[in-house]
């Protein structure tokens, strides 16, 4: 003879399962199998190949449509916090591109504020540690980087002429680390003679 605990417990599951088909019931009484078939599901795991094979079979026509027009990049400013988000033409230049973020950076009146709005007083670099600064007719799409750092140029007296730097720091980094290279070493050669 069952306990009525036991008993209790048997009853409960009972209603459970009874109440769990009602939940399963619509609001208007229907029943889940003709729910189904009218509820549509998202798609929760994406096609990521879908567009590669829509590019591929698509006309001239939808393929113009495809093309990129615009390029989001990321320029950061020598001493600024953050790099300043810049949406340009594909066809653009870097010569464009340092006159539209420097245009932004003073349209957010970010600090510190820059000492020249001129575009030619600046140089474009891939990084902060690239000596090298990027050719100014250069084409946005040939750099194969979204990435950028501007930074001011650095006027040098050199023979009494004030020259303008925009490569030149890759001489001044190879001069730097002769002389700190051979400085020593001759030093070192004199103690021991």
């Amino acid at each position: 003879m069952p306990s009525p605990r036991s008993h209790r417990k048997g009853s409960d599951e009972k209603n459970r399962k009874g109440k769990l088909s009602e939940k399963s019931m619509s609001f208007h009484g229907q029943s889940s199998e003709s729910t189904t078939e009218l509820l549509r599901r998202p798609r929760t795991v994406p096609d990521l190949l879908s567009a590669s094979r829509l590019a591929a079979g698509t006309s001239p026509e939808v393929k113009d449509r495809l093309k990129l027009t615009k390029l989001l990049l990321n320029v950061t400013i020598q001493r600024s916090l953050g790099p300043v988000h810049v949406l340009i033409s594909v066809e653009s230049t870097v010569q464009d591109l340092i006159a539209a973020t420097i245009r932004q950076y003073t349209k957010e009146g970010r600090r510190p504020v820059l000492t020249s709005g001129n575009p030619a007083d600046y140089d474009l670099h891939y990084s902060q540690f690239s000596l090298e600064s990027l050719d100014r007719e250069e084409k946005l799409m040939g750099l194969g980087s979204r990435n950028f750092f501007l930074c001011p140029k650095k006027s040098n007296a050199v023979e009494g002429a004030v020259m303008t730097s925009s490569s030149s720091c890759a001489k001044q980094a190879d001069t730097a680390t002769v002389t700190k290279i051979t400085l020593p070493w001759l030093k070192f050669m004199d103690f021991l003679l």
